[in-house]
């Protein structure tokens, strides 16, 4: 005999799955994918690491507005985004220890500013993570094509090829991704550091690297540059210097990933981020004002530029000034940047995922998040965060410089947020903490509230300077969010309240009415007979509808012939539907007797071969289907699995032929047939 039906169908479901994911693990494995922090650095800090390939760009892309006689402004400016970024991760480490279930922004706002303000930040991340997904991708296979210019037209399939590589990679498992990105990550870091040491040794020794644009002008977007323009340009430039923040937050919402003590290696990975992320900056800016690189949103306003010239990033540029343009060194670094920029993706596949199960467990998201899956990871909110990314891609074509436009204002949101929650947290432990503790925690304090309204005059100047380049959308798709999780939030306290039993329980139905849907004589008919006559309901009748005249007449004939103890009515349906006129009739037993209960019992055939389902039982689908959406009616569904023998187990004793198996007492028939058309 085949396998059944469902073995079948589970085994040719799951193979893919198999392949391409792995074999599922047992709960109590959960420890062993718990991360080391050298291992936790690339899968949570991917992001910031990878910020390094374009914040200094983004600086001197503002600066150059007002010409090179802007460009000194860079130091300042560059100081002020890692002064904010040794703020910040100052801010987090200490939530790290604050709050270790993970959560992150929206952990400490629900815990000291209330559940709107969490939520706002919880959108904010989540709308986020999905832009990160999407701007480094987009990134990333931008400088592929750069290098490799007959892919352009094939952009977008390879930005959402990818995202499918990405999803399978964490949906192996938290471990294995880490396994995978770790040598993108480090290679990047070491090629950086190796640049910057060798083109400060170059310096040092009188002989300083010369960008390729180091003999370009740039040319002012206006004559004169006033006062205010001047701050204005200033405070853009360091507002597009804070990509380098993003993705600083997620190491506080993944606290539960790491290896015990949990609170301590998150804390710890933030310092070496901090750490490596401030050095490279700050080496990265150095050589690019060393070197004399000169970059502008538009080539032509580069003075000198020959025809068709093509501006290389800055740290193209850089690389190409410390190693020599076309060497091994130059594309170590251009491969790793490349590399990085893809992998920082990972940092937004495990923050969104963690942060979206918190609040299914919360009831603002569908609880199904917060169920880790078979390789112990969010599996779910895996799927959606890939999913959105990739409806970004194909709806902005790949194209990072669309975009980036999106980008980092739910940052600066759960930033300004999670250190306002913090500044509160502190002023409440003051009041338990004793005298000993009491000073660290007021330079904590003051700490969290300085970066509280650094973050938030970033804010400002980034809603201020982006809004009509596309961060409206973000500004548009944040309160829907918001009022989404409302909604959800709303509907599991409503379905909860509807389902929570009272003091009395459930009342009993006053009467049950059994109704078998039935269309032929047959074994899996006449068992369905049997076990709702084995329930004892109150009343029992077979139901079948008449869409073909010739058969129900057969019906009938064998119905009569057998003397099937149970009653029959026949419904008319002259429009060939069963679902319809079988509804009709079961509302109407409703109706009579809106005490009772109605159970419904659907004969179902049950094959051995999983392509044989699609011949069998899509009436009884579909009837199913409408039948759980009405109030008061039961469903039952009653196999008869193929090759069935009813002599190995109890044969059913409804339909027998007539002398030749007595009915026992109990089988006696509730009334003669009866055929009633309507």
């Amino acid at each position: 005999m085949h396998r059944p039906f469902t073995d079948q169908v589970t085994q040719i479901a799951s193979l893919p799955k198999r392949l391409l994911v792995g074999q599922p693990l047992r709960s109590d494995r959960l420890g062993d994918t718990l991360l080391p922090k050298r291992l936790a650095l690339p899968v949570f800090c991917s992001d910031p690491l990878s910020s390094n390939a374009y914040a200094t760009q983004e600086i001197l892309l503002v600066l150059s507005l007002g010409g090179v006689a802007l460009l000194h402004l860079t130091i300042p400016v560059a100081a002020a985004v890692i002064v904010l970024l040794l703020v910040v991760v100052v801010s987090y480490r200490q939530t790290c220890y604050a709050y270790p279930g993970g959560g992150g922004a929206y952990a400490v706002s629900r815990a000291n500013l209330g559940q709107r303000a969490a939520l706002v930040a919880a959108a904010a991340l989540l709308v986020d993570y999905v832009l990160t997904v999407a701007v480094s991708i987009a990134a990333g296979v931008s400088n592929i094509v750069s290098a490799f210019p007959t892919l352009a037209p094939f952009a977008v399939e390879i930005s959402v090829a990818l995202v499918v590589l990405m999803t399978l990679a964490n949906l192996r498992g938290v471990k294995e991704s880490g396994s995978a990105f770790a040598v993108p990550t480090y290679g990047f870091v070491i090629a950086v550091f190796t640049m910057i040491a060798v083109g400060i040794a170059q310096t040092l020794l009188g002989h300083a690297p010369v960008a390729e644009s180091a003999s370009l002008s740039v040319q002012p977007v206006g004559e004169h540059v006033g006062v205010l323009a001047l701050v204005a340009i200033g405070l853009r430039a360091f507002a597009s210097g804070c990509t380098a923040l993003t993705g600083v937050e997620a190491v506080s919402n993944g606290v539960p990933n790491f290896r015990t003590p949990k609170s301590k290696n998150a804390a710890g990975t933030l310092g070496i981020m901090a750490v490596l992320t401030v050095t490279m900056f700050a080496g990265l800016t150095a050589l690019a004002l060393v070197s004399h690189v000169h970059i502008a949103d538009d080539a032509a306003r580069l003075i000198g530029a020959p025809e068709g010239y093509h501006q290389r990033t800055v740290i193209a540029q850089v690389a190409g000034a410390v190693f020599g343009t076309g060497s091994v060194g130059f594309y170590v670094v251009q491969v790793f940047t490349a590399l990085i920029l893809v992998l920082a993706a990972n940092t937004a596949f495990n923050g969104f995922p963690v942060l979206a199960s918190i609040l299914g467990q919360d009831g603002y998201l569908p609880r199904q998040l917060a169920r880790r899956g078979d390789r112990l990871v969010f599996s779910n909110g895996i799927i959606i965060l890939a999913s959105a990314a990739v409806v970004l891609l194909m709806a902005f074509r790949a194209d990072p410089n669309r975009l980036i436009q999106l980008y980092i204002l739910g940052v600066f949101v759960s930033f300004t947020l999670s250190q306002a929650g913090m500044v509160r947290h502190w002023t409440s432990e003051l009041r338990l903490a004793p005298a000993a503790a009491r000073g660290r925690m007021r330079r904590a304090r003051v700490v969290n509230g300085g970066g509280a309204a650094f973050t938030a005059v970033v804010l400002v100047v980034v809603i201020s300077t982006k809004f009509t380049h596309g961060a409206y959308l973000v500004v548009i798709a944040m309160p829907i969010l918001y009022a989404a999780m409302q909604g959800v939030r709303r509907h599991y306290t409503r379905a909860d309240a509807e389902v929570t039993p009272g003091p009395e329980g459930v009342p009993l139905p006053s009467r049950v009415h059994a109704v078998v849907l039935v269309s032929r004589i047959s074994r899996p008919a006449l068992r369905a007979l049997a076990f709702a006559r084995a329930t004892r309901p109150s009343t029992l009748r077979a139901l079948t509808v008449r869409t073909s005249p010739e058969e129900t007449d057969r019906l009938v004939a064998d119905w009569t012939a057998r003397d099937v103890p149970v009653p029959l009515t026949v419904l008319d349906s002259p429009y060939r539907d069963i679902t319809r006129p079988a509804l009709e009739h079961i509302a109407a037993i409703r109706r009579d007797s809106p005490r009772d209960v109605v159970a419904v019992f659907l004969p179902e055939y049950v094959v051995d071969r999983w392509w044989e389902q699609l011949l069998h039982n899509q009436s009884a689908l579909r009837l199913k289907t409408r039948l759980h959406f009405m109030p008061g009616v039961m469903v039952t569904s009653v196999p008869w699995q193929a090759g069935f023998d009813p002599a190995d187990g109890v044969a059913p004793r409804v339909g027998v032929d007539p002398g030749t198996v007595r009915p026992a007492q109990d089988d006696l028939p509730m009334g003669a047939p009866v055929v009633a058309s309507r």
